[in-house]
This record gives structure tokens, sequence and C-alpha cells, in this order.
């Protein structure tokens, strides 16, 4: 079953529309949803959530309209936000007493094991936090009443490498089970790359693409060439390009491609930063 499925989702403010955006996840599955800053990540998130009224479309989780049973889907769903909502003068301790009465599904024990392995102090008040502290917090809490669907906003932004590798080795865990699933936004896609298993490009509120990881770096390729070599090639085989005085660089379609040419990999980063200038 699919864990999250939005359909035509439209949100209009002033000089800003998130048009018409349309994406899947499957059960037991990780989709980054990757744009830059301003993209409309947030503002899908906050749809998603409920957050905002949406304008157009429809979003179901476990096959079952959001507004059916909206304490179920809040039940279900553990969120991570950009800025973790906590009182400044909580302890560990203190959150997971509010907690416990929040979610009818709280596990004290797990959170107990969550904030030992990852070492957060249990005197310290929030506003005494590092961002990353703050983070994994947030991330304990999301994983201690038993939710089926993460969703995290930029929840690695800012963290530093240490503090980054634990946080995903908490979402791999996470999705051994087959029934979890995550959706995290990123505009660093390099955080997202080795995660997940889809890749959803936004772009001034347009979803450029939606697509699995492994078929989008089994199908794009990177080539070096002259203007010459590049006019030589198949239309159908050269998908975005850039030049400079040295040569050209272009995304192609590895079996649209005559054999013979040399076919670098392309990183998911570089396939985002060609799409985007080429919309540019």
């Amino acid at each position: 079953m699919n864990a999250l499925e939005i359909r035509n989702l439209t949100k209009s403010y002033p000089g800003f529309t998130l048009d018409n955006i349309n994406l899947t996840l499957p059960g037991g599955c990780i989709m980054g949803l990757i744009g830059e800053n301003g993209a409309g990540k947030s503002t899908t998130i906050k749809l998603i959530l409920d957050m905002i009224r949406k304008d157009s479309g429809s979003i179901t989780f476990f096959g079952k309209d959001s507004r059916e049973n909206i304490r179920l889907t809040k039940e279900d769903m553990g969120v991570v936000m950009d800025e973790v909502g906590i009182p400044e003068c909580f302890t560990v301790g203190q959150v997971g007493n509010v907690m416990k009465h929040t979610f009818q599904s709280w596990d004290e024990a797990e959170y107990a094991r969550l904030v030992q392995k990852l070492a957060l102090p249990d005197k310290k008040q929030f506003k005494e936090f590092s961002r990353g502290m703050k983070m994994k917090l947030g991330i304990a809490i999301a994983l201690s009443h038993h939710a089926k669907l993460l969703i995290l906003d930029e929840a690695t932004a800012g963290l530093d490498p240490v503090a980054r590798d634990e946080v995903v080795e908490l979402l791999h865990d996470f999705t051994r089970e087959e029934s979890h699933s995550i959706l995290i936004s990123s505009h660093i896609v390099s955080d997202l790359e080795k995660l997940c298993d889809y890749i959803a490009f936004l772009h001034k509120g347009k979803l450029l693409l939606c697509e699995e990881k492994d078929r989008l770096l089994e199908e794009y390729g990177m080539i070096c060439c002259t203007a010459e070599q590049l006019a030589s090639l198949p239309a159908e085989a050269v998908m975005y390009k850039r030049g400079n005085p040295y040569g050209i660089r272009a995304v192609v379609r590895k079996n649209a491609v005559p054999s013979g040419i040399d076919i670098g990999p392309i990183s998911i980063e570089e396939l985002f930063v060609f799409m985007v200038r080429e919309e540019k």
C-alpha cells in the first residue's frame, strides 16, 4: 500500500503558486523532496500536515483521505520541522512526560532508548541544545509513538557530519519495516542522495520529476564533448547541456547515445542543477 498519494495539489499565494503537484510514496520507501529555497517544499509539507488549506487536489495516507480521521492520521505520522517546537525551558524528561499525554501509542521505553542512543543530555534545558541536538530530539519524539510515516522538513540542514550520519542511520533503521515510509525535504541534495529510494524535484512551485533514484542514475549520464560532437548526437539523446570555453558538458539518455561514446556517471545533485538551469 502507498503511504502517501498527492493528486493535483495546488496552493496559490501572491507571487507564488504550488502548481498541480502529483507524487506517490510507496510503503517501505524514502522519498527526497528536493528544491532550492523557495521552491515549494515547505508549502507542500504544510499542506500534507493540514497546517494550511489547499486550493485544490487530494492527499491520502495509506489509502484514506487525510480528512477522514485526523486523529488517526496524526498518530500514524511522525513530524520534524526545520524548527523543533519545544518550549525552551523543557528538559528531555519533561518532553517525554508531555508526549505520553499527547500520543495514545507513546512508548516511554523506546523514547528512553533513543535519548540514550543519541547521547541527549537529560539535565540541560532545550534552549541550551545545539541545532544537531534539537533535531535529534525531534526525531526521537517522531520515532517514539510507532508512526508509520515520517515527514521531515530540512531536518538535516545545519547538522555536522557526525550528527547527520546518526540521523541517517536512524532513518534507515526505521524503514527496515515494510510498513514504514519517510518523506524528507532538503535543499542540500547531497544529504539525500544516499538515503532516498525516490527523488522528487521541485522548482518554482512545479514538480520537474518524481522517479526512483536508481532508475534516474541508470537512465542518465554525463558526457564532455565539443559542439561538433554534440551536434552529431540524436536529438532525443541530449536532455540538458552547458558550455564553457573548454567544451560542453551534457546530460544524456544513455540508451539513446550511439556506442563508442564515453558516458560518465551523473549524481542526483548534478542532474538537479542541470534541470534547474535549463528551466531558467
